[in-house]
């Protein structure tokens, strides 16, 4: 390999810092939904769960922009809004999916689906 070609890039630590701030915090609040999500029912758990899931998205996804932007390159980068939307989006279904999950009365494996 050419020692020339390697691309070096260094790290704002603020910025790291600030990632895993958000991080926390929003494993934190995703935490204590998902128990207001288990409490509600009708409506209000449908709208418990949705918070949840775009608190707990929207941090997932913050603090992985937030890591990427940390890493200074020597060459400009760009981001595909659209894609970017489409990683929001997903993010926060992939959460309404785990908070469904854990917000169950019973987590027991051996429920029966044909009854």
């Amino acid at each position: 390999m050419n020692v020339e070609m390697v691309i070096h890039g260094s790290y704002d630590y603020r910025l790291v810092a600030v990632s895993v701030v958000l991080a926390v915090v929003s494993s934190y609040a995703a935490l204590d939904l998902a128990r207001c999500v288990t409490s509600a029912l009708g409506w209000a758990r449908v709208l418990w769960l949705s918070g949840g899931a775009c608190a707990m998205g929207l941090g997932i996804w913050a603090m992985h922009y937030v890591g990427m932007l940390a890493l200074d390159m020597p060459m400009p980068v760009y981001y595909h809004y659209p894609t970017v939307g489409l990683s929001l989006l997903a993010a926060i279904f992939a959460s309404a999916v785990a908070l469904f999950i854990i917000s169950q009365r019973s987590m027991c494996g051996r429920k029966s689906w044909a009854a």
